[in-house]
């Protein structure tokens, strides 16, 4: 189904202000016992928006947001957008070098975060150039720099009119999202207004939108996936339930205590729920369709099996507004046909076109303008890279059939994909090869027992130096996120190596039968 006529076409103020305006009672969003109403929305949205005028957000400036999933994040995200400002959301799993990378490219002058945080985050901050830290929770924290001063989010409120500002257009940048999805170090995507409600306009179509549906809104909303729900619940009159996480233990009493009516997984979740013991009550649900992205083909047939609920598999990437292809053909495996405003074909290395069963690269051309990226902050190489003679190279790999539906092959660029996350093997190499006895390592994705992928790491002592795996793991949670620390330990005397000097990460062997692996060891994770 297609979303209201029109709707995405409007801005996150318009929207704001036609749902405030026509269905001010429609509830918007549940949190806890807290049911927020389109006028409680706009009110909320509004009183924060002006408050970030008087504390010096304008119209184009950077504001980096480090919040976890609550109502308050909603309001950040969208009061962003009523003043115009440009939105950079923070990964809240990051530490230490990628970090400091996020905020050394961005430069944002604004920074909003939660309190709970600020361990990490201040120490980033001690040397950049932000004038302002707003924090969530304030509790005896103080300014890492002279430059800078701190303030309490609370604090942070103005009248609940709108801004009295020039209402922001579709076309200007609105978001940079750093991925992770190639080679190298995160490359920062820019992201239109337009963009963003065509993300939205993509998740409208794969779920199938009814007015009185109901999301469970988990996704992090540092992710453009719940980004795309918020305005969905704008777009459509659809009620959005607030929670701080997934949680495969609390889904289904969740999705049961609130009538949730469709959802939305990435990655390995679908295999994640079916790992959970089977109960006579399994079909018992409200859910009428499951969309997203990486459902592997054994777990979409036991899980429409098992749950009775259809699924609807999409595929895309952030660079050309989230959802590209949709599978309206029930093909277990395939990612379908492309959506309406988007061209996909599989071509060579030459650029030219394949035939059905050939394998090759995905690219994307937009058929309505403006729907894919401007290119990459502040990197002019990889944008052109990128693009070529008006097609979007993704890096993906793919086939399609005879009857033109395309299948995912796998990532043609040096990236992971683990727990729903893009992961640079370049990133983790950086931090393994910074430990003082490590001369060299290279990561690179092996099978995991459920969804995606695990990482390897392969690891070359410095001369005269000995490790234990466990020093290592230890060396990363202190400096990587979770899911980039590696589940898999061997060492190796020397790499293989192109004449370039590059490591041969193509011959290393992906077996992890005879190598350390950290799920086997005891030792747990913490997931900060």
């Amino acid at each position: 189904m297609k979303c209201n006529q029109h709707m995405e076409y409007r801005t996150i103020r318009e929207l704001l202000e036609y749902r405030a305006h026509s269905t001010p009672d429609w509830v918007f969003g549940v949190h806890e016992d807290w049911e927020i109403s389109c006028s409680t929305l706009q009110a909320c949205v509004n009183r924060l928006a002006n408050g970030l005028t008087e504390a010096g957000v304008t119209s184009g400036q950077h504001v980096a947001v480090m919040l976890g999933n609550h109502p308050d994040h909603i309001f950040t995200i969208f009061a962003l957008a009523e003043l115009g400002a440009v939105w950079v959301p923070v990964n809240v799993n990051l530490r230490g070098p990628s970090l400091d990378f996020l905020f050394e490219k961005s430069a944002p002058h604004t920074v909003i975060v939660d309190a709970a945080f600020w361990d990490r985050l201040g120490p980033v901050l001690a040397d950049k150039n932000t004038k302002t830290v707003i924090v969530r929770n304030v509790s005896n924290i103080v300014s890492p720099s002279d430059r800078m001063r701190i303030m309490d989010f609370s604090a942070v409120t103005g009248g609940e009119t709108p801004p009295s500002l020039p209402t922001p257009t579709l076309g200007e940048i609105r978001c940079i999202s750093f991925t992770s999805g190639t080679t190298g170090e995160p490359k920062g995507v820019l992201l239109t207004e337009r963009m963003l409600m065509t993300f939205t306009r993509g998740a409208a179509i794969a779920s199938e939108v009814r007015q009185g549906d109901v999301f469970l809104l988990w996704e992090p909303l540092y992710h453009n996936s719940g980004v795309q729900m918020c305005i969905l619940g704008l777009m459509e009159q659809v009620k959005l339930v607030i929670v701080p996480k997934f949680s495969a233990s609390r889904f289904w009493d969740q999705i049961r205590k609130y009538q949730v009516t469709k959802m939305h997984y990435l990655g390995g979740i679908i295999d994640i729920l079916l790992k959970y013991p089977a109960n006579p009550n399994d079909k018992d649900h409200s859910i009428q369709l499951a969309f997203g992205g990486g459902c592997s083909i054994n777990g979409w047939k036991a899980f429409q099996n098992r749950f009775g609920v259809r699924i609807q598999e999409v595929y895309g990437l952030t660079e050309a507004s989230g959802f590209s292809t949709i599978n309206k053909s029930e093909k277990i495996g395939s990612i379908g046909k492309a959506y309406p405003y988007f061209e996909v074909k599989i071509v060579d290395d030459e650029g030219k076109p394949l035939d059905p069963g050939q394998i090759g690269e995905i690219v994307i051309r937009e058929k309505e303008p403006g729907l894919i990226t401007q290119g990459y902050l502040e990197n002019p190489e990889s944008t052109a890279n990128a693009f070529r003679g008006g097609w979007l190279y993704t890096g993906d790999l793919g086939c399609y059939d005879e009857e033109g539906d395309f299948y995912y092959k796998g990532r043609k660029k040096d990236s992971i994909r683990r727990r729903g996350e893009n992961i640079s093997a370049w990133e983790v190499e950086r931090v393994l090869n910074s430990h003082p006895k490590i001369q060299e390592s290279a990561v690179i994705g092996v099978d995991a027992d459920v969804g995606e992928q695990e990482l390897k790491a392969f690891i070359k002592c410095a001369a005269g130096s000995t490790l234990e795996p466990l020093e290592i793991i230890k060396w990363c949670e202190s400096l990587l996120p979770y899911y980039q620390i590696p589940r898999y330990v061997t060492f190796v005397a020397f790499f293989e190596k192109t004449p370039t000097e590059r490591i041969r990460k193509e011959n290393l062997p992906k077996e992890t039968t005879d190598c350390w692996d950290l799920e086997s060891s005891g030792y747990k994770i913490e997931r900060r």
